[in-house]
């Protein structure tokens, strides 16, 4: 005897967060009309981290929203453990949003014997048990190869180009964009382009030692006439 069953299953959305930056968690459930699910968390006397959920996530799609921001060590870390404990409570998918991923910018080496850390980093979010990863502008976008599964790669730029144009109505003539080093210039371009082909620079970094690059503010690719703006690309 065979039954055939009727209807679409209930999907239930999570967002859960941790304490890095709780107040960006609080303002994209507000456009999602949900509420962020509350945690318990906190830190034991030796410094290792406790988290439980307080609602079951059973059968969830649950995005776990964290920015790698300082202290980025211990921010990783309550994200791992925030995952493994969603694994362990049956939740149908698990997404590892990380709008500043931390160590991306260590994605290849440089000399002998250095780590490729932002390898690192992916590989310990597919261990947890994330299926899928959303970051903001990774320093290389080729990264996303690191992560075994889908990976969300987003654009800030066409955002804040918006609110640059905003910001400077009228007095655009009076933007430059400056690149921290030469191997943003690409970046820096395509934002000169978008805002009208104003002048573009960059900071020159000198190596003061082998261990240490130190940028110097005052070496620039470019004279620049009196702006009253100056964008920064990082």
């Amino acid at each position: 005897m065979s039954a055939i069953l009727e209807g679409t299953p209930d999907k239930k959305l999570a967002l859960v967060t941790g304490r890095a930056y709780p107040e960006q968690a609080h303002e994209t459930a507000k456009y999602l009309g949900i509420d962020v699910l509350e945690t318990t968390a906190y830190d034991f006397a030796n410094g290792e981290m406790y988290v439980r959920y307080t609602e079951s996530v059973r059968g969830a799609d649950v995005f776990v929203l964290q920015s790698h921001y300082k202290p980025i060590n211990k921010a990783i870390m309550e994200q791992l453990i925030m995952i493994d404990a969603l694994k362990r409570a049956s939740a149908r998918s698990i997404t590892a949003v990380c709008p500043l991923l931390g160590y991306s910018r260590q994605d290849k080496k440089h000399r002998g014997r250095e780590p490729i850390s932002c390898r690192l980093v992916f590989d310990l979010l597919k261990t947890a048990g994330a299926d899928r990863i959303m970051s903001v502008d990774l320093h290389a976008a080729q990264s996303q190869g690191f992560f075994d599964g889908p990976v969300d790669h987003l654009v800030a730029m066409p955002v804040l180009v918006d609110y640059i144009r905003d910001r400077f109505q009228g007095h655009l003539d009076n933007v430059a964009v400056v690149s921290p080093d030469a191997g943003r210039i690409r970046v820096a371009e395509q934002w000169a382009q978008r805002l009208g082909g104003g002048p573009l620079a960059f900071v020159h970094k000198r190596a003061t030692s082998p261990a240490r690059t130190r940028r110097s503010p005052t070496v620039w690719s470019a004279t620049l006439p009196a702006r009253t703006a100056c964008l920064s690309m990082t």
